[in-house]
This record gives structure tokens, sequence and C-alpha cells, in this order.
């Protein structure tokens, strides 16, 4: 039996082969970025804009910019606007806390265990079931319509996404890793401070965004009633007086608070996971 000689190697140059031009992934300067975010925006304004300027949007089906801008002006001058965004900020920021709180601690003792699923799971899916607004007059007639209703509303709307992302993210975990925990000693509220709820981040974070923009909708329901201050009461007011350009702004200042919500979860995700890259198409 012979053996044939190996072919000898031929050189890329020769052979005509090239490096590829790029290796890894692209990605557009921070600048571009900023500048692709901000262009839908901005065209929607330079159309409420022009159709307010022109006319051709009335101002009793939508206030102008400019008369925004003015109430804006006459809220910021009585020193109101800063006194409603820090008690509306307020009810949400104790309201997350305990219902993401609460949801969390509730997901990972129904992921971790069988018996914490079967005494824990079906109620959590009977309430997600229910929607929260439907507790209104219940909590109404349990907690009057205090400060304590209002956190407590906004509480348990935002306790239902962190359980069910919590409670995926915790299933989601490689059953190996848990036994190698266990095999150096972790068990308990250590393995799953330590290993569980670190692996499943990803849905935690993903649960607090959803939370924090349920809220809003919560926070919204909750100073509707019995409130003296906050955004919510301020759109009560608008309605009352028939002030469209306070409802406008009431609009604009929910959704710039759901963007600096987002802002900050994105940047929350950046420093907790490093290593976590988008995979996108650039």
């Amino acid at each position: 039996m012979t053996l044939e000689k190996a072919p000898a190697l031929v050189d890329d140059e020769a052979a005509g082969l090239r490096p590829p031009a790029h290796v890894g992934a692209r990605r557009r300067s921070p600048a571009l970025s900023a500048a692709v975010r901000a262009s839908v925006p901005l065209l929607l304004l330079a159309a409420w804009w022009y159709g307010a300027g022109t006319g051709r949007i009335p101002p009793d089906v939508l206030a102008g910019p400019g008369a925004v801008l003015g109430a804006l002006g006459e809220l910021v001058s009585t020193g109101q606007l800063t006194d409603y965004l820090a008690a509306s900020a307020r009810r949400t920021g104790l309201g997350v806390l305990a219902g993401c709180g609460a949801g969390l601690v509730l997901g990972v003792a129904a992921g971790l265990s069988a018996l914490g699923e079967e005494l824990v799971d079906p109620v959590m899916q009977m309430k997600r079931a229910v929607p929260f607004l439907a507790l209104v007059p219940l909590f109404i007639s349990w907690f009057g319509v205090g400060e304590t209703f209002k956190i407590v509303l906004i509480a348990v709307a935002a306790s239902a996404p962190m359980y069910a992302y919590t409670y995926l993210g915790v299933r989601g975990v490689d059953r190996k890793v848990v036994e190698a925990a266990r095999g150096f000693g972790l068990r308990g509220t250590r393995l799953a401070v330590a290993v569980i709820v670190p692996t499943a981040l990803p849905n935690v974070l993903m649960a607090l965004r959803i939370s924090l923009s349920v809220a809003l909708t919560g926070l919204i329901a909750a100073e509707q009633l019995g409130a003296k201050e906050g955004i919510g009461y301020l759109v009560t007011l608008a309605q009352q007086y028939y002030r469209n350009d306070y409802m406008v702004l009431c609009i604009l200042l929910y959704a710039l608070l759901g963007l600096v919500i987002d802002l900050a979860i994105r940047g929350l995700e950046r420093l907790a996971m490093p290593w976590r890259k988008q995979v996108t198409a650039r």
C-alpha cells in the first residue's frame, strides 16, 4: 500500500484569498445611534407643530405646542410641577419596590421547589388573570383613598410581571449549575442570591422594565381618586376645567417618565451584564 503525498500548502495571496475587511459586530457611533433614535420623535413633533400652526389640527382637538409650553411655564412658575412630579415619583417608587420585591421572592420560591410552585403558582395565576383595576373598589373599602390605597394598587400592578418573568428565568437556569453550587455548600438563601438570581438576571431586568410600565398605569388610576397632588390629579383638574393644553402636557410627562425609566434600566443592564451584547443586524 502506498501513501499519497499531501499537497503543499498554498500561500493565501498567491491563491487570491484575502482576509475579510471586518471581523466582529459592527456598531454605529453613539452620536449616530442617538440621532436615529431621536429622528422619529422629532418628525412627530414637527408634524404636530405644523398642523397646529396651520390650523389643520383644531385647538379643541389637540392643543398646539405653544399652548402646552405655556401650561408648562405656569406650573414651573408656581412650583406645582416639582411637587406633582415628586408626589408621583414617591408613590411609584414605593409601590414598585413593594410589588417587585414580592414578585421576585415568590418567583424564586415557585421556580426553585415543587412545593413552592404548588403553593404559589395557582394563586399568582388567578391573580394575574384578574385585571388590577377591578380591585380598585375592594381596595377603597379596605384602605380608603389615601396614600396606602395608591401604593398598594401600584404594588399589585407591578408584582405580576415580576413574578412571571422571574419564575421563567429561575426555571431556565441550568440544573448542572445549581448542582455544582450545592456541591460547594450553597443552600437556601445563599444559593438563590449567589447563583439563581444572577443567572436569571436578564429575565429579572425585563420584568422590571414591564413592571415599571404597568406601574404607571396603576399610578394614573390611583391618582384619579382622592389625590391632592400628582400628575394624575393634574389630569383630573384638566378634565374639570376643560384645559386641553394641560391634558396634552400630562401625556407628555408620562411619556417622558417612560423614556427615563427605559434609559435607567438600559444603564442598569450595561452595569449588571457588561458581557451581554446585542445580537441585532446593523
